[in-house]
């Protein structure tokens, strides 16, 4: 028995040792927060949940308001078409409410497409790195994550998402309104003889039938040429469109000889791109704090001699780029070497190089 109860306590302490040995699951650190890969992995899981939901209730809004453009367009059709001394008027009224829908319509894609740019985030920069092994994300998609969070913007412009649900629905819509109007003068009371009797029944009120046809094409113009004009934006992320952020597809705008892009495409296009800093600090403990900001972001840092004018003391002035989700680390590195130190954090136009948009010869 005692040689039983020996071996039981050598086993008991050798599983003891072994559970000892295993090593421990990495950490996440990041604030003051501290959690494991699996907590991690869960919170995204629950993260990604959500914004799932936000995007399918959008979505539910964005066919609300098509129905809402369909009905309005077939109650007015209806009673129209029903009566004779009905005004034609009344389709050129609706005309101008499917307009107003299609603008509501434009401005709740603009939202569904910010939920769903987060989702094909996690998509094709989380989840599907998971199945290809090794698991290796893109560097910056944890970045451009954080940054939607943090300061929320739209990924595409308002022109994009006009043009984009008039030639999903609208588009269709708005001609059966135009030639419903003209089927309408042409039919009621009875068909005209002359062309002088089409443009006096298209007439309104003191508003002469010439002008109503020559405002009817200026309008219907434009949306054909906003239809066509955003045909090649395809920044709409909740679309079926190649991976979100491979810049050398031929759906983002392409730029000229300059590297900038011009003519109506500049104007319509959206200007989405991560917001990029430029912090200066001047401390009297440039070397410490230079190797903390080193060791804690991971950013390069550049010395340039100065004075202080109010004082005339000798002043370093480190200057470093970063990106916005990078502002709260950069200020509690200082803080820690450096209390007294003075901090400038201005927005930069455009920072090209290592840790940022490669610098490329044109």
């Amino acid at each position: 028995m005692a040689v039983k109860s020996t071996a039981a306590k050598k086993s008991t302490k050798a599983k003891k040792s072994a559970k000892q040995e295993e090593p421990e699951e990495p950490v996440w650190t990041y604030r003051g927060y501290h959690l494991k890969t699996s907590e991690f992995v869960t919170a995204m899981v629950h993260l990604f949940r959500a914004e799932i939901q936000r995007a399918n209730v959008w979505r539910q809004r964005l066919d609300t308001t098509t129905n809402w453009a369909v009905v309005a367009t077939g109650a007015t059709l209806s009673i129209a078409f029903s009566q004779s001394n009905v005004h034609h008027a009344v389709i050129l009224l609706n005309t101008l409410l499917v307009l107003w829908f299609l603008f509501i319509e434009a401005r709740r894609y603009r939202y569904y497409e910010l939920w769903s740019y987060r989702v094909r985030l996690m998509e094709t920069d989380f989840y599907a790195a998971m199945l290809v092994p090794p698991f290796h994300p893109s560097p910056e998609w944890a970045e451009s994550l954080a940054e939607s969070l943090l300061t929320p913007s739209f990924p595409i412009s308002i022109w994009e998402a006009f043009g984009r649900r008039l030639r999903r629905n609208y588009l269709w819509i708005f001609f059966i309104l135009y030639a419903s109007w003209v089927a309408k003068i042409w039919l009621f009371p009875t068909s005209p003889t002359t062309v002088q009797e089409f443009m006096k029944r298209a007439s309104v009120g003191p508003v002469s039938g010439e002008v109503m046809i020559i405002l009817g094409l200026i309008f219907y113009t434009f949306l054909t040429l906003v239809a066509i004009g955003t045909v090649n934006l395809t920044q709409a992320t909740g679309e079926v469109l190649p991976r979100f952020g491979d810049e050398s597809s031929p759906a983002v705008s392409t730029p000229s000889v300059d590297g900038k892009t011009k003519g109506l495409r500049a104007w319509i296009a959206p200007r989405h791109r991560r917001r990029q800093l430029l912090a200066l600090i001047i401390t009297g403990k440039a070397e410490t704090v230079s190797n903390r900001i080193l060791s804690d972001l991971g950013r390069g840092v550049t010395a340039i001699s100065g004075k202080g004018m109010y004082t005339g003391s000798d002043r370093t002035v480190l200057m470093c780029a970063l990106t916005v989700t990078e502002v709260h680390n950069l200020k509690s590195a200082v803080a820690k070497e450096d209390p007294q130190a003075f901090v400038i954090v201005s927005p930069a136009q455009e920072i090209l190089g290592r840790g940022f948009n490669p610098l490329e010869e044109k």
